[in-house]
């Protein structure tokens, strides 16, 4: 259903070496790479993300309460994620582990949350079964 998410920036070369770190932990590249726009992604794929300076040139907020989820291939990757959010100008927003109780088919939702360099908000997360 969703073709890709923009984020805001206010750096788009800060941004780039953000979202560069981790599109490369999730196996894709840029597919845009504009003045003022980055894509990362796959045209044949799934969803990708984009931060740009926003088209009307003002200042790029983050939205309270809005949050971008990135899907992970196992815990360990939502580890590395979190990890290269950190290392590459992102903050802590809460460290890998579960979330809340397993459901009636023992499947528990895991993830980290952290903010990118403009204080956009994403996470990494699975459906695993309990460990």
């Amino acid at each position: 259903m969703i073709g890709y998410v923009t984020v805001g920036t206010n750096d788009l070369e800060r941004a780039a070496k953000f979202y560069d770190a981790f599109a490369a932990e999730l196996g894709v590249g840029r597919m845009m790479d504009f003045e003022t726009f980055i894509a990362w992604g796959k045209w044949d794929g799934g969803a990708g993300i984009a931060a740009t300076k926003p088209f009307d040139g003002e200042k790029a907020t983050v939205g309270n309460g809005t949050m971008v989820a990135l899907e992970a291939k196992d815990r360990a990757q939502v580890q590395r994620l979190y990890d290269i959010a950190l290392a590459n100008g992102g903050s802590d927003e809460g460290e890998p582990g579960p979330r809340g109780e397993p459901d009636e088919n023992g499947m528990l939702f895991y993830a980290a949350y952290f903010r990118d360099p403009d204080g956009n908000k994403l996470n990494a997360f699975l459906m695993d079964k309990v460990a």
